[in-house]
């Protein structure tokens, strides 16, 4: 079994930093992409941030020069640090994972819980 769980979410005032931590834990063979999604209310879950395992990033256009995403392949964990954040980046952020795990065919997708980021005066 694996499990993704995200950390680090708050409330915090427009302009301000915020990082995100993600930990896979569990049978774990190996991780290919680790993402960074968000949906904030009433809109569709959009993707922020990925990294490939051999640490090929691509964000979003909204997020670019704001965000870095970046992975420790040996804590098997994943890290959104969010710079000059603004009211637009309020949302829960979800970790999402493609991985191989320990006697299972084939590579497996998991979702974290999700944690929130409130940006607000």
């Amino acid at each position: 079994q694996v499990q993704v769980v995200e950390s680090g979410g708050d409330l915090l005032q427009p302009g301000g930093s915020l990082r995100l931590s993600c930990a896979a834990s569990g049978s774990i063979f190996r991780i290919y992409d680790m993402d960074w999604y968000r949906q904030a209310p009433g809109k569709q879950r959009e993707l922020v941030a990925a990294v490939t395992q051999s640490g090929i990033t691509k964000y979003a256009d909204s997020v670019k020069g704001r965000f870095t995403i970046s992975r420790d392949n040996d804590k098997n964990m994943v890290y959104l640090q969010m710079n000059s954040l603004r009211p637009e980046d309020t949302a829960v952020y979800y970790c999402h994972l493609a991985l191989t795990a320990h006697g299972v065919l084939g590579i497996q997708y998991f979702w974290g819980q999700g944690t929130q980021v409130t940006v607000s005066s």
